[in-house]
């Protein structure tokens, strides 16, 4: 509505041109034109204008996305850090499981065959506590020779069990200690304390500190 009262003021407007011998006709198509056109640009600046003063969305800047793309490497590679240490912990554990699994079998594979062995040092034992002392003379010497050769045999086999870690338990006036002794009864004995070894029947062993077999006692108990 503006341009278009701006155009009929400037047709009724007179026009005087003072170098021109005669007036000029200008067409109302061509200034209605022209006045448009001026309307249409200004309203263009304004629009540019406007949308230079709107605030303008600020785009991620490249040290922010670096900064996000750190963290998340970071929390991979916490990650990745944390799993190998578990593993490489869960490894240790297993070569030191297996390292004294070996050093076990080393030290008691040979349980069975000393477990077998110790019946024959029982018989031996026995052997040389059934030759009555006074027939050891030299009036009989093959009873003699026979003795001592049973006495030399047990001397060796238990020198033979030192060696190998296998060590007799012989636990007489000892405390009880069930993890070494097994009683096979309970009775008192005076001048005896209660709680105490009064009899062995059959001695005991142990191999490398673990108990091969019990000692056979008789504990003492309260009257």
């Amino acid at each position: 509505m503006a341009a278009a009262a701006w155009c009929v003021r400037l047709l009724l407007r007179p026009r005087r041109y003072p170098l021109l011998s005669c007036p000029l006709r200008t067409s109302p198509r061509l200034l209605c034109i022209a006045t448009q056109q001026k309307s249409t640009g200004q309203n263009l600046e304004d629009d540019q204008s406007q949308s230079q003063n709107k605030p303008k969305a600020e785009p991620r800047s490249a040290e922010k996305i670096f900064i996000e793309e750190k963290a998340k490497l970071e929390e991979q590679l916490k990650e990745m850090t944390d799993k190998y240490k578990r593993a490489l912990a869960d490894t240790e554990n297993l070569r030191q499981r297996s390292q004294k699994l070996v050093e076990e079998a080393k030290l008691y594979g040979i349980q069975s065959f000393c477990k077998d062995l110790l019946e024959v040092a029982d018989i031996l034992e026995k052997a040389t506590e059934s030759v009555p002392k006074e027939e050891l003379k030299d009036d009989n010497p093959h009873l003699k020779n026979l003795y001592d050769g049973l006495v030399m045999t047990e001397v060796q086999i238990q020198k033979v069990f030192k060696k190998h870690g296998l060590r007799k338990l012989n636990p007489d006036g000892a405390k009880f200690d069930p993890y070494e002794h097994e009683a096979l009864f309970h009775a008192p004995v005076e001048g005896k304390e209660p709680g105490s070894i009064a009899l062995v029947s059959k001695v005991g062993y142990k191999l490398h500190g673990r108990t091969l077999r019990p000692a056979l006692v008789g504990v003492v108990k309260e009257s």
